[in-house]
C-alpha cells in the first residue's frame, strides 16, 4: 500500500502538506529506518514523526556555499560558530566548503565535535575551575590546534600550569569585552594579558576573540554597518598594539551572519564566525538587508513539521508544536512557511493555535503545517535529529549530537 501526500502548492498554497490516506511502511518500519539514518529513496516527509525539525538541503547548500565563496573572496578565513547547529554533519559540510574549523560555546560542545574527528575548534567561552581544565588539556591532548579564549590573569596561570603537567602547549585567544558579556577590556589590560601569556611556558598566543553580538541584530544595513565598525574598532586597535609591543596575534576572530559582509571590510579581522546563516530564522529576518527591508541573503533552511491533531471549530486548527517545539526566547512566535494565511499562537507545552480564518485552504485534522522558527539556536536544541530533505524526499537524518552541551 503506498500513501500519498499533496503539497498545497499542488492543491493551494505552499507549506501545507495533506494528511496521509495510505500507509506504506509500518511505524516499526519507519522508527528503524529513521534511527539507522537508512532513509534515502525509501521515506518522503510525510513518512515523519512530528513534530520534527526539518532542514531543505538545497537552501542549506545555497548558504554554506554563499558564505565560503564570500569569506574566501575577502581573503578571511571562515570557523563558523556550531552553537548554532550542534551537528558535526552541518560542521563537516562547511568544513569541506572551505571553513578552518569550528567555534564552539562550551568545551563540552567542543568534546562533542572533536569525537566526531572534526579539528580547528575555537572555544568562545573561557574554561575556569580544575575539572574544566583538566577536560581542556584532554580535549588538547587530542587536538592540538584547539584554541581557548581567555579574559583572566589567574586562568591564563592556572591553563599553563596544567599544560606544563601534560607536556604540551595549549593555545589561547583573548576574549574582549565588547560585547557587554566576557572579556578581558581593549587596550592595555588586554596587553597586559597578551604579555602575560607571552612570558609562560606552556600557552601561546593564537589571537584575539572579538564577537560583537550586539551590532549582529541592529535594524537597517547603515545603522548595523557603523556599530559594527564602531565596535570592532577597538579590537584592531588591540591588535596592533599588541604587535606593536612585539607580541605576534595572527588571529582576530569575530562578525556573525547580520556583519558578515560588513565585516569583511574592516581591515585587520582576520576571520569570521557566523553561525545562523546555514539555516536563518525569522529573527534575522526583520534586521534588514543591504538592499531593502527583509534580511535575504541566506535561504530558510530550517523549519518545523507540525500535524493538525484537533479542529474545535471552523477557524481554529491545534498542531503539535509548542513550547516544546519551538524556541520561546523572542517576542514573537513560528510563522507559516510560505504564508498560506494562517497565524500561528502559543498553545502551551505540546500545542500550537493555529487561526485558519484566512487560510487559502480548508485545514483538516491530520493535514501538516511547516513553521520558520523565531530563533534557530535554541530551537536546534530542542530536538535528538534533523531530518534532511531534498524535495519532498528524506536524504539523510543527522543527529543533533552537541544538544544540550552547556558546559
Amino acid at each position: 500500500m503506498y500513501r500519498r501526500t499533496f503539497l498545497a502548492g499542488a492543491l493551494a498554497a505552499p507549506g501545507f502538506l495533506r494528511a496521509a490516506s495510505e500507509r506504506r511502511y509500518t511505524w516499526a518500519e519507519v522508527e528503524k529506518m529513521l534511527s539507522r539514518g537508512d532513509v534515502k529513496g525509501k521515506l518522503g516527509r510525510d513518512d515523519l514523526p512530528t513534530p520534527a525539525l526539518l532542514l531543505d538541503l538545497d537552501a542549506f547548500e545555497h548558504n554554506v556555499n554563499k558564505m565560503a565563496a564570500h569569506a574566501k573572496s575577502h581573503n578571511r578565513a571562515l570557523r563558523p560558530h556550531a552553537k548554532t547547529h550542534k551537528c558535526p554533519e552541518v560542521a563537516k559540510a562547511l568544513i569541506r566548503a572551505g571553513a578552518v574549523g569550528a567555534c564552539t560555546a562550551k568545551l563540552n560542545e567542543a568534546e562533542v565535535f572533536a569525537d566526531h574527528d572534526i579539528r580547528g575548534l575555537l572555544i568562545t567561552t573561557a574554561v575556569v575551575g580544575p575539572y574544566k581544565i583538566e577536560r581542556a588539556v584532554r580535549l588538547a591532548k587530542k587536538n592540538r590546534d584547539t584554541i581557548f579564549s581567555v579574559d583572566n590573569s589567574q586562568n591564563v596561570r592556572d591553563l599553563n600550569a596544567a599544560a606544563a603537567e601534560a607536556k604540551l602547549t595549549l593555545n589561547l585567544a583573548i576574549d574582549l569585552f565588547i560585547t557587554g558579556r566576557t572579556g578581558v577590556l581593549p587596550g592595555t589590560p588586554a596587553l597586559n594579558l597578551a604579555q602575560l601569556i607571552e612570558s609562560l611556558p606552556n600557552v601561546t598566543l593564537a589571537g584575539i576573540q572579538a564577537y560583537a553580538g550586539q551590532a549582529s541584530h541592529v535594524t537597517g544595513f547603515e545603522a548595523r554597518r557603523r556599530k559594527s565598525e564602531e565596535v570592532m574598532a577597538a579590537a584592531v586597535d588591540t591588535r596592533r598594539v599588541i604587535e606593536r609591543a612585539g607580541i605576534s596575534c595572527p588571529l582576530l576572530t569575530g562578525g556573525s551572519t547580520g556583519t558578515y559582509n560588513i565585516d569583511t571590510q574592516i581591515e585587520g579581522i582576520t576571520e569570521l564566525q557566523p553561525g545562523s546563516f546555514v539555516f536563518m530564522d525569522i529573527d534575522y529576518r526583520k534586521i534588514g538587508g543591504q538592499n531593502g527591508e527583509v534580511y535575504d541573503d541566506f535561504k530558510n533552511a530550517l523549519t518545523v513539521l507540525t500535524t493538525v491533531v484537533s479542529k474545535p471549530t471552523d477557524d481554529l486548527a491545534i498542531v503539535d508544536g509548542g513550547f516544546k517545539a519551538f524556541a520561546t526566547d523572542r517576542s514573537f512566535g513560528p510563522e507559516p512557511k510560505n504564508g498560506n494565511g494562517i497565524v500561528y499562537a502559543w498553545g502551551g507545552d505540546e500545542h500550537g493555535r493555529v487561526n485558519v480564518a484566512k487560510a487559502s485552504r480548508g485545514v483538516n485534522l491530520g493535514d501538516r503545517i511547516e513553521f520558520l522558527v523565531p530563533h534557530c539556536d535554541p530551537n536546534v536544541n530542542l530536538y535528538d535529529r534533523m531530518y534532511c530533505l531534498r524535495g519532498e524526499q528524506v536524504e539523510a537524518v543527522w543527529q543533533i549530537a552537541a544538544r544540550g552541551m552547556s558546559q
